[in-house]
This record gives structure tokens, sequence and C-alpha cells, in this order.
């Protein structure tokens, strides 16, 4: 099966599993988009905008991105570094006049973009976080930076920075002659046709964006939070957008793609600065992440009442995006659990061969029981037995093979749960699923028609 066909069956299952995880989380609301070689091939909304009323989400309601900002800004600083106009290795005093003689002014530009600057995270009164203050002007940014700015040696060890990133931002100013907000809407979001994507909080549009919430770890009722601008930090944590736009941004990332860097700049920032753990590291305003096998390019991001995820798989040339608004919001969750339905479908080491849909529909469906829901569904040709109720069903996804026209088997799984025992089907006279007797004897029937009763008696003889 074609890689994008084989990426498509995965894509087919994702609104089941993220409408269950809904309600079973239960999270507030998430966009998620995927593109592949820029096409948009996936974009859906799942849960609400705005709680009170109950708006439903859509996909053209507006996040916060927070941390993603950072990309805009390495994209920023590498195209001012192909203009002449700042070299990586400049100093921060040489952009920052009132920095000129402070040890901080001494910092590079790529120390500041790969977090090795040893600067403090976000200064000694960050209570903005939790809107008991507005986010830094320029003045108190500076005076921060003065004061308590450096806690490490530059180089002695990755230290995330928003302060850093912030000073980025002041860098950019003084290296093209334009404020940050007005560079990077020029040089990066007009560039790529960017409706919904900005630098920082636009009270104009403010209906357009989704309400956040707090997270369900103070109780059962979510507070909204409001949005708020983060002046001085915009690119540190400023920008907003949608899951579709977010994604096609990073698909300006590959390789062969000059609209906003060539590919010399873009593999700098996507080199490795430093090793944060065995499977994260981080370059020139990319976080860089492997998760089962794969390396992906892209950023994290935290705002109040957002959480937010996006990754790009050069090789697979697909970029995702997972947006949500709340504290608690599951968007790597999401976003991991996503990619691996991808790797599956696409996976070589299965011990059936991929069918035509039509010899594998009729099997397909949500299934209940007492103990609870399995989903059978086609992820690149073949049948998997998945829990929607787990987080990444796919990595204990049971595969299953099919011997009749009414019956599977089960071939895939480790020997726990029913190996090599049939799923026998029992169909309607309209070809829908009456029931199937499991592997193990158990008796399921379609998730829609399940009811439990008031209380589970035990039997007699």
């Amino acid at each position: 099966m074609k890689q994008l066909k084989a990426i498509r069956t995965a894509l087919d299952y994702v609104p089941q599993y993220l409408s269950f995880q809904q309600r079973y989380m239960p999270f507030v609301g998430a966009q998620v988009a995927v593109r592949v070689d820029g096409d948009l091939i996936y974009n859906e909304a799942f849960g609400y905008a705005d709680l009170a009323s109950e708006t439903p989400l859509t996909v053209d309601h507006l996040f916060r991105i927070a941390s993603h900002s950072k990309t805009f800004t390495g994209v920023a600083c590498l195209q001012l570094v192909e203009q002449g106009k700042l070299r990586l290795d400049d100093s921060a005093g040489a952009y920052v006049p009132e920095l000129e003689k402070s040890p901080l002014g001494k910092v590079t530009v790529r120390e500041l973009l790969a977090h090795g600057s040893g600067m403090i995270r976000d200064g000694e009164d960050s209570t903005f976080w939790s809107l008991d203050r507005a986010f830094p002007d320029r003045e108190e940014l500076l005076k921060t930076i003065h004061k308590h700015g450096q806690v490490l040696a530059p180089n002695e060890h990755f230290k995330y920075s928003n302060i850093g990133y912030s000073l980025l931002g002041l860098i950019i100013e003084a290296a093209s002659g334009v404020s940050y907000r007005d560079y990077v809407t020029t040089n990066i979001v007009d560039r790529l046709g960017l409706a919904n994507t900005g630098p920082d909080l636009d009270l104009e549009r403010i209906d357009d964006y989704a309400k956040g919430y707090t997270s369900r770890a103070h109780g059962p009722d979510r507070i909204e939070i409001e949005h708020i601008d983060t002046f001085a930090e915009s690119s540190a944590t400023g920008f907003y957008s949608t899951a579709s736009e977010l994604s096609s941004y990073f698909q300006a990332h590959l390789d062969g793609d000059d609209r906003l860097l060539n590919d010399g700049s873009k593999r700098r920032m996507r080199q490795v600065q430093w090793t944060v753990t065995d499977d994260s590291s981080y370059g020139l305003g990319l976080s860089i992440t492997k998760d089962n096998g794969r390396t992906y390019y892209g950023h994290s991001g935290g705002y109040p009442g957002h959480i937010t995820m996006s990754k790009l798989d050069l090789e697979r040339k697909l970029s995702i995006s997972v947006l949500t608004n709340s504290n608690d919001g599951p968007a790597a969750v999401l976003c991991a659990a996503i990619l691996q339905m991808i790797d599956l479908a696409l996976s070589e080491k299965t011990k059936t061969e991929p069918r035509k849909p039509k010899e594998i529909d009729r099997f397909e469906g949500r299934f209940a029981t007492l103990w609870g829901i399995i989903d059978v569904a086609n992820l690149g040709g073949r049948l998997y037995m998945m829990a929607p109720t787990l987080q990444n069903p796919a990595a204990e996804a049971v595969e299953l093979d099919v011997v009749s026209d009414t019956a599977l088997k089960v071939v895939g799984d480790k020997g726990f749960g029913g190996y090599h025992e049939p799923m026998r089907y029992t169909f309607r006279k309209d070809g829908q699923v009456k029931q199937i007797r499991g592997a193990g004897g158990s008796i399921m029937v379609p998730a829609d028609v399940f009811k439990l009763p008031e209380k589970v008696l035990r039997p007699t003889r």
C-alpha cells in the first residue's frame, strides 16, 4: 500500500479515537491538522471553544501557541544571517546598547537560540504566567536581565529561557530596523499567506479565539482564563495560530522549500546543540525528539489555558499540529498517539498482508462488553483491535487476520489475550454486525446498542 493511502487509513480512525478521548479524559477541546508534502489531509476539531455557552470548537478558532513562537524567532534570526545583518556568533550587547557593559551582553545569538546562555528562565517574579500582573515590557525585561539574568555561565548546561528568547526579539528589532512583530509578520506570516497567524494577541479578533481553561487538578469545574498580551516576550511565547496554519508553517521547514530559508539555514536550525535526554535535544529554535524510532523537529507550547504541540517528519514530509485549550490539555499525548497510528499503518513488521477495503470493511467498528470498549480498525489495509480508552491505542494494538467471511483470528497478541483464537462474527440481514464471539469466548456487541444494567447481578446455577 502506498504511503499516503496508508496514512489516510490511520487518519480515518483518528476521529473515533479523539471523540472518545474528549469525553473519557476529558479535555475541553482540540484542533488537529496533518499535512503531507504540502497537502492538508486532515483538519478537524473536537470539544468546545467556550464551555459556558457550549460553543463547539471549529478548525478556525485561534489558539495561543506559546513557545512555538521560538521557532518563528529562530527563522527570523537565520533570515537576518542570510541577509548579512546578523551573525550567530555576534554578542547581544552589539545590538542592545543597554547590555553592552553587562556580562550578559557577551552571550551570543547562537547561545540564546540554543538555550545555552545560562540566563534565568522567567525572572524573579513571573506571576504574569498566572495573570497576576502584565507581561514585561522592554524596560522591565532589561531590568530583569541586569539584576537576575545570569544563573549559569554560557554553555555550562542546557537551560531553557524565555527571558533569553525575549532578548532575541530585541536583537531582531535592532538588526532589522523594525519591531519584532512587524518583522515576523512581513517576513514569515505574510510570506506564507497565513491569515490566522500572528505574533501576539489581536484584540480586534478576540471573539475568534478559543477560550482557555484551568486544569481539573483543582476540581471538576474549570475556570476560564482570559487571553493576555505578552508584550516584550512575544518572541518567546506570544504567537497565535490554528492547527491547519501551524502545520502549513512547518511544511516550509522541509528541504527544497525556499519561501523562508535556504536549505543550509534550515539544516543549521536542525543541528543538535544540546542533548537533553536520550529522546530529546534542541537545535536553534527547534525541539528535536525521537519517538518510536523516528526523529521529529518542532516545538511544544504552554500558555495560560492552552497546551500545544507540533512535529515535522522530514522523511515522510509530514507535519502535525495539535492544539488544546486547557492547562491540562493532552496535546503531547494526542500527537504521539496519532503519529504511532500512522507508524502502525506504515509498518512492515506485520503478520498479515494488506487487504482491499471491501475485504475488511465489514469487520470494523466499535464494540462493547461489561469490561469496556474495543475498536476493530483498518490501519494500512490490516485489521487491528485497539482500546480507545488507552492514551496510545496503537502501542497495544493487536493484529487480526481474516480467516473467512465471518471470522478473524488473533495473530498479533503477545500471548495473554487469546493468541491464535478466533473472533466469530454474526451479521444481521442488513450486513451490520450483530455480535462477536471474541477470542477467549466473550461476547461483544456494537457499542451503540450496548446497555449497562442498573446493577450487575451474580448468576445462579
